[in-house]
């Protein structure tokens, strides 16, 4: 852990256990607790300053959101993933952001809802010019916000079910291909296919995002 940057630095002590679950994503997202490694309590709840009960509040939902997986005796490691969970987790996606993209094709407010997507999108672009984390969350919050204009929770509870694996795929081929799949204009195709209410457009447009995007990863 020698090394660790920033986000494993001490924390305020405001909101302690959230402020734990964002700097251990980030630690896990850019690389800094790279996949394979075990996690040691004393060690992370030193580096963060929180206790070691707060530190495993924040294990146990990191473990839950897919970004940790416990081996022999409930020893935490980061989660490793190979080629074909990355397949098999954008199939996944491509099923759910499909029917996502069907179902708002089919509302009456469409104009609505392209304005919230283009609104999204406008965040993905400023970020753009950010730090990883911030163009991370702009393109998760892009396919969130897809899923829950639809009104559809137990679409959006699934979706959000593979947050952590959808973060962990970053680590799988390294930032730099992670970054090429959060396009902006990759994204405004998606909300000019939905803009037409062409759902076999949509859908079609979703799959070839989703195909795109997985093959990148696992090249």
């Amino acid at each position: 852990m020698a090394g660790a940057t920033a986000p494993l630095l001490g924390l305020e002590k405001k909101s302690l256990r959230e402020q734990a679950l964002s700097a251990l994503r980030i630690a896990i997202t850019s690389g800094e607790l790279e996949p394979g490694r075990h996690l040691v309590e004393t060690e992370l709840s030193d580096m963060l300053q929180i206790s070691r009960g707060t530190l495993r509040e924040a294990l146990r939902q990191l473990e839950q959101e897919g970004l940790l997986s416990a081996g022999p005796r409930g020893r935490l490691s980061v989660r490793h993933l190979d080629a074909k969970e990355i397949r098999d987790i954008f199939a996944v996606r491509a099923a759910l952001e499909s029917l996502a993209a069907r179902t708002l094709c089919q509302l009456p407010d469409r104009v609505q809802v392209t304005a919230s997507l283009r609104k999204a999108i406008e965040a993905m672009a400023a970020a753009a010019q950010g730090s990883l984390e911030e163009r991370i969350e702009s393109d998760l919050e892009f396919h969130r916000t897809l899923c829950r204009l639809t009104g559809n929770e137990t679409l959006l509870h699934s979706w959000e079910s593979l947050e952590g694996s959808i973060r962990m795929s970053i680590m799988f081929a390294g930032v730099e291909r992670a970054v090429s799949n959060m396009s902006v204009d990759r994204h405004y195709d998606i909300v000019t296919a939905i803009e037409s209410g062409d759902s076999s457009l949509a859908r079609q447009t979703i799959l070839e995002h989703m195909d795109g995007a997985a093959a990148n990863l696992v090249a």
